[in-house]
């Protein structure tokens, strides 16, 4: 509640939300509730492993706890995100996973898991259209994962700018500009160029020496194109730590950026 004086603004508590047993570390509010009669649903997660839904009793200010989300994340969950349409709610967790979660009910089923950061996931945020959802990791990487049909996120970019753990990162509110904050004390500027379709022309399995891997071997998808006004071939991307058991498909399109 809030009060208004001559000199300043005074906010007082009105209620206190509990039922997490560790810190409490992020907060995300539904963005199409709490207007038109449907109850303003707010996200918090903490190091207890979970994700807790609190939404507003419709007669009165106080908030009561709508769900739990757990048993899923092994580790603290460090941020959470809701889609553009407030249907999905993505959850970034030390366990170096992210998870997508849709209501079903009064319980949330997970849709995907999002692997591929080496150590813990820091943030999660979606671009404006929700169809991109990016990741930060102590890893010092940020994913890029592409919304596709039938509720599944392909990786469609890595970037690799920051020279120390990335501890969030956030979309413009409109555009398609990706901001990311570091431990290198910066804060990064991406812009999405409009992206074009290549056929992939060849797909290599690259085998690499490394004493700190099971049997001294790390495996890398590599997807190779050929260029359209020579013979030459370039790496059109690295898909790092490869499992060696993936299979290949016939056909296989990926998303690079123009050259200029």
């Amino acid at each position: 509640m809030a009060s208004v004086s001559e000199d300043n603004l005074e906010l007082q508590e009105i209620q206190k939300l509990e039922g997490h047993t560790d810190r409490v570390w992020g907060l995300a509010w539904n963005p199409t509730s709490g207007a038109d009669g449907v109850p303003a649903v707010l996200a918090s997660c903490s190091g207890d492993k979970t994700v807790k839904i609190w939404q507003k009793s419709p007669s009165t200010s106080s908030f009561h706890l709508k769900a739990t989300i757990e048993e899923t994340h092994t580790r603290t969950v460090r941020s959470c995100s809701w889609s553009p349409s407030g249907k999905l709610l993505a959850t970034a967790s030390f366990d170096a996973t992210t998870a997508i979660w849709e209501q079903v009910g009064d319980d949330f089923e997970c849709l995907a898991t999002l692997e591929g950061h080496e150590n813990e996931v820091k943030s999660v945020s979606w671009n404006a259209s929700g169809s991109l959802l990016a990741t930060c990791s102590r890893d010092k990487s940020i994913w890029i994962w592409e919304a596709l049909p039938g509720n599944e996120f392909d990786c469609v970019s890595v970037l690799q700018g920051h020279t120390q753990d990335v501890k969030m990162v956030l979309w413009h509110p409109s555009e398609d500009i990706l901001f990311s904050c570091s431990y290198d004390n910066t804060i990064k500027v991406h812009m999405m160029r409009n992206p074009i379709r290549v056929a992939a022309s060849a797909l290599v399995l690259t085998v690499e020496d490394d004493t700190k891997s099971e049997n001294n071997e790390r495996y890398y998808m590599q997807v190779w194109a050929e260029d359209g006004d020579s013979d030459d071939w370039h790496c059109v991307q690295t898909l790092k730590e490869a499992n060696k058991y993936y299979l290949v498909l016939l056909y296989l399109y990926y998303t690079i950026k123009p050259k200029h």
